[in-house]
């Protein structure tokens, strides 16, 4: 198999991270989540521009027909930047799901203002109570005479505040746990009986619990063929455990960096800390985690091309569980050889910790990637 990538693919990465290094430093990104802007927009239009919003999409939808390889360049290219605008939020994930979903008419209409950086989505799923499991969905939609009435509440919506348009899950038929009778409908925040609890996360983005009462949207906000949505849900989902997986890659990359310059520029007893050999025996391990990482983020991307959804699951799910590991090890023994600094709000590092901690309670923490994974083990994968 060849692991080269094209002379396109490595332009876009170049172009990606000289942007990141000239137009969103560290400073500008510390001060832009200080304040009460969710995300740059200027940033997102420029993300627009150079193609990344269109990525992953049909051409004949607006996109540049790029694959998972491609994704995880880009992700892995942003990740030094720490970028607060919501591209795993729109592209990946609720891009995936209208991909995946949506009628011809619905996927022209919304695939084309993402891919031109007009739209921004965040999808709703999860819910108090039942961790990471995609089908435990108790949120309704019942039908009505204009179209459809949710009422539910879904915790943990990463971006909400900041989204023009919701996705939300929601039950058309069957009980909590059921596979059959999930669906995913759009809806406007500003719908009445639709309440954001509004918060900031540790790592600066913002995310809501969103409450439904009685909130009504018309029948054309069902995406799709009714109740049959949960596979689209878990590839979605996979998709964007992978994707945040290249960006981890990403972080360690960005992680190993800043503390080998500490290392030689920080002295003690005269000489520079790295010269001390029990340090650059950590330093070393934290390079084998970040060749360790890259391998496994190289190897889920092409996983996510496999024909077969279980398999896709099957690959997601280990590759989040490892590499979200190796990351927590390698922010930690960054943060140590960094001593007490390593720990403020000054220095990048404490940023890209707080990042890797947040990225490994997304979408399935650790100890259910690894259950899932243990789980699938035996399972017969066509």
């Amino acid at each position: 198999m060849d692991f080269n990538f094209t002379e396109e693919q490595l332009a876009l990465e170049d172009t990606i991270s000289r942007f990141i290094n000239k137009d969103y430093a560290f400073e500008a990104r510390r001060k832009l989540a200080a304040s009460e802007e969710a995300y740059d927009r200027n940033a997102w239009n420029t993300y627009a521009e150079l193609g990344i919003l269109a990525l992953p999409f049909h051409e004949d939808l607006g996109g540049l027909n790029g694959t998972p390889l491609d994704t995880y360049l880009v992700m892995k290219a942003l990740a030094p930047g720490l970028i607060l605008e919501p591209y795993v939020s729109t592209v990946v994930l609720s891009g995936g799901l209208i991909n995946a979903l949506g009628t011809a008419e619905q996927k022209e209409t919304l695939i084309a203002g993402i891919a031109d950086g007009s739209a921004t989505y965040a999808f709703g799923h999860y819910e108090p109570g039942f961790r990471y499991l995609e089908k435990m969905v108790s949120t309704t939609a019942t039908k009505s005479a204009n179209g459809w009435v949710l009422n539910g509440h879904k915790a943990m919506v990463i971006d909400a505040p900041s989204a023009g348009q919701l996705l939300i899950s929601a039950r058309t038929h069957g009980e909590t746990g059921d596979e059959d009778g999930i669906s995913v409908f759009l809806l406007d925040p500003a719908t009445p009986g639709v309440t954001l609890k509004t918060y900031k996360t540790h790592d600066g983005h913002y995310a809501a619990d969103i409450v439904l009462d009685k909130a009504e949207v018309p029948a054309s906000a069902l995406l799709g063929e009714e109740g049959k949505a949960l596979p689209a849900i878990m590839d979605a989902i996979a998709q964007t455990n992978v994707a945040l997986c290249a960006e981890l890659v990403g972080l360690i990359k960005a992680l190993n960096d800043a503390t080998l310059e500490y290392l030689k520029t920080r002295k003690q007893f005269g000489v520079a800390i790295g010269t001390f050999q029990a340090l650059q025996h950590r330093m070393a391990e934290m390079a084998i985690a970040a060749e360790q990482a890259n391998s496994m983020a190289l190897l889920a991307a092409i996983e996510m091309q496999n024909g077969n959804l279980q398999h896709r699951v099957f690959k997601a799910s280990g590759a989040k569980a490892y590499i979200g590991k190796l990351a927590r090890k390698v922010s930690q023994e960054a943060v140590q050889m960094h001593g007490g600094m390593g720990v403020t709000d000054e220095l990048n590092v404490a940023h890209f910790y707080k990042r890797v901690n947040l990225i490994n309670t997304m979408f399935g923490d650790h100890d259910f990637h690894m259950q899932r994974y243990s789980d699938m083990l035996d399972v017969p994968l066509n």
